[in-house]
């Protein structure tokens, strides 16, 4: 099938955009306790390929190794590693369609065209998001806040700073290292375990490029009382507006209170001990809301790139009704809002909902609507009822794990959507399975009825440098 301005999109794309290398440097480990001889022995420069020279540690190199594996490559040759894996997925949905009796038009060897990975804008420091975890570090201190290496089947699990992954800003490192620096002076304990006791877990950092930090602190309360939780969430406080934590300058700082892994607003609110409850950040001219557990892409820039190519490829014109499924804050809606006739977001998280509202209104935008809920609860009633005639153009922008069967069985089932965009962060996971159920013959027994989708351009875009991952945006229709 012929597609309108597509074949010019990843070349304008690679013309446009010339990454700019920013290397970091290491920060100070204020309060950091090493074993004897580590820094004399263990200590060490390492030349990096791209002909800058940085102090790595030997634990900071497995981290790096583990976390951003190809780090140690130039950008172009990332690139090139990460459009072969992508062709290798492409080709595992080719055989796999064909098993099922799909109509598979090969390109190549592929289902359809691959084009080549649009790079990121930004290959350094480029994450407006970053989680710290709380646990030993490599002299046994369990006061140590970083990312793991090693495994929790294998218990050789190390915390380790992040002073030299590429990825992260040195912003929020800065916090890290001052969270570390405060729970090392608290005569509470860290949460390891939850059966073992302990308090202080997690640490989340989110910034923008209005120069907003926001700091969320994850505490299990285990057996304190109302009193002694005031206490901390007031130490806390102190710390980083006048003490040493104030170099941070944030200007969001909330604390949760959770007994489990992972906690929503709703399960436990995000308690905002100083300064404003969102932070805000500007796409493709609008401005947006982001609340603590909103989800925003991780790569700013690389959204903006992402989002003009999703416009491109929806061929949505002022007729168009537009579904953004996971929509999150509504950042996909919003920046084509003032291009379709209609949007209409399904979202989960109920404070991303309220930022999507609020985003809307803000930005002057009165077309959307936005529904919250799991998206396999919301769409089917409402596209089972479906009765515009305008063209009906889907985007799906869901987590790691894929969409509900419900929500690829509602899509299938609605006659109107004859364009749809999937963006998966891990094509090679759960959106498999998404794209087999979506791209298959009608099949009664998994209630997957209507006709078929089928692919017909896949454009990669690095949104994740120095990793292993890749955004894939796979182009469908019927």
């Amino acid at each position: 099938m012929a597609l309108p301005h597509t074949a010019m999109l990843t070349h304008r794309c690679l013309r446009l955009l010339t990454p700019q290398p920013v290397l970091l440097s290491s920060l100070p480990r204020w309060g950091c306790r090493q074993q004897a001889g580590e820094r004399g022995d263990k200590r060490r420069r390492k030349k990096d390929r791209e002909g800058c020279s940085l102090p790595v540690s030997s634990w900071e190199e497995r981290l790096a190794d583990a976390a951003t594996p190809l780090w140690r490559l130039p950008y172009q040759e990332q690139l090139q590693v990460k459009y072969k894996s992508l062709r290798e997925v492409l080709q595992t949905l080719t055989s796999r369609l064909e098993e099922l009796g799909g109509g598979v038009q090969e390109c190549g060897g592929l289902c359809c065209p691959l084009q080549p990975v649009v790079p990121s804008p930004i290959v350094n420091g480029y994450r407006n998001k970053s989680t710290f975890s709380v646990n030993r570090g490599p002299d046994g201190n369990p006061k140590t806040v970083g990312l793991y290496v090693g495994t929790g089947r294998a218990r050789n699990i190390v915390c380790v700073r992040t002073d030299h992954m590429k990825n992260i800003p040195l912003q929020h490192k800065q916090v890290a290292q001052c969270y570390e620096q405060f729970i090392r002076r608290s005569p509470l304990g860290s949460c390891i375990l939850f059966h073992e006791g302990g308090h202080w877990r997690e640490l989340v950092v989110r910034t923008s490029q209005h120069g907003h930090t926001m700091a969320i602190v994850t505490f299990h309360p285990q057996q304190l009382g109302q009193e002694d939780l005031a206490a901390q969430k007031a130490l806390l406080k102190e710390f980083f507006t006048c003490g040493p934590g104030a170099m941070c300058a944030l200007t969001s700082l909330y604390f949760q209170e959770s007994t489990m892994t992972r906690c929503s607003h709703e399960q436990s609110p995000f308690q905002l001990l100083h300064g404003e409850p969102h932070i805000f950040e500007d796409v493709l001219g609008l401005k947006f809301r982001i609340s603590p557990d909103a989800f925003f892409q991780v790569n700013t820039s690389g959204a903006e790139v992402l989002y003009r190519a999703v416009r491109e490829l929806s061929q949505a014109d002022g007729d168009t009704v537009l579904l953004d499924v996971c929509c999150g804050t509504g950042t996909i809606g919003l920046s084509l809002a003032r291009h379709v006739s209609k949007v209409i977001g399904v979202e989960v998280v109920q404070k991303a909902i309220e930022d999507a509202r609020w985003n809307a209104a803000f930005n002057g935008i009165s077309n959307c609507e936005f529904h919250s809920g799991k998206a396999e609860a919301v769409l089917p009633a409402l596209l089972s009822s479906w009765e515009d005639a305008r063209p009906l153009v889907a985007v799906v922008n869901p987590s790691r794990a894929g969409i509900h069967h419900r929500v690829v069985q509602a899509i299938r089932s609605c006659r109107a959507i004859r364009r749809l965009l999937y963006i998966s962060c891990k094509p090679e996971g759960e959106a498999m399975r998404n794209f087999l159920e979506l791209c298959c013959p009608p099949d009664p027994g998994k209630k997957l009825e209507g006709e078929p989708f089928a692919p017909v351009l896949a454009v990669p875009f690095d949104m994740f440098p120095h990793t292993a991952h890749c955004e894939l945006v796979l182009l469908l229709v019927r």
